[in-house]
């Protein structure tokens, strides 16, 4: 059975516009929130070193669809679900509701990536445990 994480949080006024609405921006940090919390909550972070290596997870494509408006004060749930897994990438999938109703639709494809004394970057294997723990999140 698959499973979805599921975090929650209050919009704060820095997230909103003048009419104290949630600002369509603030959607793509609260999906990179959540997958950051997915990942501490599994033992492992978006900057990490492994087997010797740093590794990050530069996103390489992001989307969004709002279909109601949240706001200021409003809690968030944010479910996230791995839509798909390959050998050095993820693409997540994100619902956001406000009690119980949604309110739009996310996805995130990261990839993970050894980063060099240089700062440049090369595609890797994600790290099997940390693949193996994903499964359960993978529909």
């Amino acid at each position: 059975m698959v499973s979805e994480f599921r975090t929650r949080r209050l919009l704060e006024f820095e997230d909103t516009d003048t009419a104290q609405i949630a600002h369509f921006s603030r959607f793509y940090v609260f999906m990179e929130q959540a997958e950051h919390a997915l990942l501490r909550s599994l033992g492992f972070s978006v900057h990490m070193e492994w087997e010797g290596r740093k590794l990050g997870w530069p996103r390489v494509a992001a989307a969004c669809e709002f279909l109601k408006p949240i706001r200021f004060e409003e809690e968030l749930e944010v479910h996230l679900m791995v839509r798909r897994k390959g050998t050095k990438s993820m693409t997540y999938a994100f619902d956001f509701r406000h009690d119980g109703e949604l309110i739009a639709r996310g996805e995130m494809t990261t990839v993970c990536c050894a980063i060099a004394a240089d700062g440049s970057l090369a595609g890797v294997a994600i790290p099997q445990p940390l693949a193996d723990q994903l499964e359960e999140y993978s529909g």
